[in-house]
């Protein structure tokens, strides 16, 4: 790197528009006759057009300094100085320069009042000379500040980085490194797989070549930490590139994944440790945002459940769609203020209404006075008890919440004319062994029912566990791994379909585009992931050998299954226009009558009868099998 010496930076970065200003008019005054001699090969010729160049620069420095200052160039900060800037130099030079060749090139030759004209080509080369003066002189402001930088940062410990990925994410935070050595962040070197990138510099930094470099790049420039800067690479690179961080030893941090990213800008504050989630990305998924955001803007949206991990990751994601209003509706007081507080000061880019709301579904006097106050448009139901064995020991409250609640609201959206109402369903509704799956099952019904009585559209979309939401198994793991084991598996065998909670949510926003009344949407979870798997993953993330923490297999809990499926039987499905979202028909109640058998039901639930709670919902749901009927896992 070059050195400078610092009084002579700080000069340089110093520099404010009132100096550039005055650096301006003398290169206004400097240019001029420079062209002039540039044009007739010397000075010799000056006195000759002494008239003629004193007016032109007379005439050129006022018509300048006036553009100048109306395109901008003295209201900016040209220590941070880019391309858009430059383009802005280029455009008022050369507009300057255009007025300027037509007046002396055209204008005033035919009217004849000057002695001896001024050649054609003089504002062409005059223009030429006052851009590179104006951008040299702007730019070595930032160029300064750099430099000045860049020496300050030597003199104080920088970590060392090697960033994986040499594409637009690894370009922002080597830019930002640079820009700020306050972070104590010093890159020097890319790896990356595309071989047309290797053995060229970005940014004064080296494209060495792909991960097998990463043992030279350690060796050879020191590298002390990795980045993966590559928002969009498979859970399958994470892994590769997480195991080649640890085999050298070297600590890894990574760019948010594309689920992750609001505006497609990475910057340093974002990066993060290598998790779970992060191991198990597949292929981005790209969903129709400007079809949603025209749904969702400008109206009045209502979520249930919106302090939880699913609810609370639709009002962010529903908010930045600009709807009229949106209500956040749930039982607990904590997480709803939780979620509101974030979406009213967290971030300008969640501007609109938000109104939170403490409310029990199963209040129906309470839901009615809500829809016929704020009028919803659209809502999103995603309150539910989704804990299956804490569920089987509480059958009346998974019957009271997930049917009676879906029911109220159902009433309710009918009652004002929601147009869309989508449910948030569950794989575990499908050939259900648990209460919380043949309940869900039974809220699918009540969907579907209410599409066929009105005709809005009104559906379900099903899907399989979320990574790392609250009380799901990824947290669990992680204190067990905390205090030293053993993690608690039940099975070896036991197989999850997994979903990222940003993921599961645009998919969820996308079905309201897609929205066919009475469909249940079932969305492409990949490939079930073995829990004990996931467990070792998780192991390994945490520091520790897989010899270290001890795995302990406790068997199957009540209602649980060593397989999630994702259809009922006799359903017919199809892809939708979408790629990762299927369709699921024909599977509607097999009873005559299902309205009477949930009104029997629910008041059996609230009768405290849990064995006829059983019964009916064996009645509701042929394919529920009970624990004492359960006897394929």
């Amino acid at each position: 790197m070059l050195f400078f010496p610092t009084p002579f930076l700080q000069l340089i970065s110093n520099l404010r528009n009132r100096h550039i200003f005055i650096l301006d008019v003398i290169s206004w005054w400097l240019a001029a006759p420079l062209a002039l001699a540039l044009r007739l090969d010397g000075f010799a010729d000056h006195p000759r057009y002494a008239t003629a160049l004193i007016v032109y620069l007379i005439v050129a420095s006022a018509l300048r300094g006036v553009l100048f200052r109306a395109f901008g160039l003295y209201a900016r900060y040209w220590r941070y100085a880019s391309v858009d800037e430059l383009l802005l130099i280029a455009f008022a030079v050369g507009v300057t320069t255009a007025l300027l060749a037509l007046l002396f090139g055209g204008i005033i030759p035919r009217v004849n009042i000057l002695n001896n004209d001024l050649p054609r080509s003089i504002p062409l080369i005059d223009g030429g000379i006052v851009f590179l003066a104006a951008s040299g002189v702007r730019f070595s402001v930032r160029l300064a500040e750099r430099f000045r930088q860049q020496q300050l940062g030597n003199q104080s410990a920088r970590t060392r980085v090697v960033i994986f990925g040499a594409g637009s994410a690894g370009t922002m935070l080597v830019r930002e490194m640079q820009q700020n050595p306050a972070l104590g962040l010093m890159p020097v070197a890319f790896l990356d797989a595309d071989p047309a990138k290797h053995g060229t510099w970005i940014l004064g930094v080296p494209v060495v070549g792909d991960r097998s470099k990463l043992r030279e790049v350690v060796n050879k420039y020191g590298a002390q930490q990795a980045i993966i800067a590559m928002p969009s690479a498979s859970g399958k690179t994470m892994r590769e590139l997480a195991r080649l961080c640890r085999e050298l030893d070297l600590p890894v941090k990574t760019a948010p994944s594309v689920f992750e990213l609001r505006d497609g800008c990475v910057t340093v504050r974002q990066l993060r440790s290598v998790d779970i989630t992060d191991l198990l990305r597949r292929e981005p998924i790209r969903i129709e945002m400007d079809d949603i955001a025209r749904l969702l803007q400008g109206k009045r949206v209502l979520v249930t459940g919106a302090g939880g991990s699913i609810g609370s990751e639709l009002c962010r994601q529903i908010a930045r769609c600009a709807p009229a209003e949106l209500v956040l509706l749930g039982h607990g007081e904590n997480s709803i203020f939780h979620i509101h507080h974030e979406l009213q000061n967290g971030n300008t880019q969640y501007a609109t209404c938000h109104i939170p709301i403490i409310a029990d579904i199963r209040d129906g006097a309470r839901l009615r006075a809500i829809f016929e106050r704020y009028q919803p448009h659209i809502v999103f139901h995603a309150a539910a008890h989704k804990h299956v064995p804490l569920m089987e020991a509480n059958i009346e409250e998974a019957v009271t919440n997930n049917v009676l609640g879906t029911r109220n609201l159902i009433e309710c959206a009918s009652a004002i004319g929601v147009e869309h109402f989508v449910l948030i369903s569950t794989d575990k509704a499908v050939n259900p062994t648990s209460v919380m799956g043949a309940t869900k099952r039974v809220a699918e019904m009540l969907v579907q029912s209410a599409a066929a009585r009105t005709g809005k559209n009104f559906v379900a979309v099903r899907f399989g566990n979320v990574l790392d939401s609250r009380g799901s198994v990824v947290p669990l793991f992680r204190q067990q791994i905390a205090s030293g084991g053993p993690i608690t598996v039940t099975h070896p065998d036991v197989r999850r379909f997994f979903m990222t909670i940003p993921e599961a949510v645009q998919l969820v926003l996308q079905t309201t585009v897609l929205a066919e009344p009475g469909a249940i949407y079932v969305l492409d979870m990949g490939e079930p992931i073995k829990i004990v798997d996931l467990a070792y993953d998780l192991i390994r993330l945490s520091g520790y050998h897989p010899d270290d923490i001890e795995i302990k297999f406790t068997g199957l809990r009540p209602g649980e299954k060593l397989y999630e499926e994702l259809f009922v039987p006799g359903e017919d499905y199809h892809h939708t226009r979408h790629p990762k979202i299927f369709i699921a028909q024909n599977g509607q109640s097999p009873i005559s009558n299902p309205q009477s058998t949930i009104n029997a039901l629910i008041a059996a639930a609230q009768s405290s009868q849990p064995d006829a709670v059983r019964h009916l919902l064996r009645e509701l749901v042929p394919e529920y099998q009970p624990p004492e009927l359960n006897v394929n896992v």
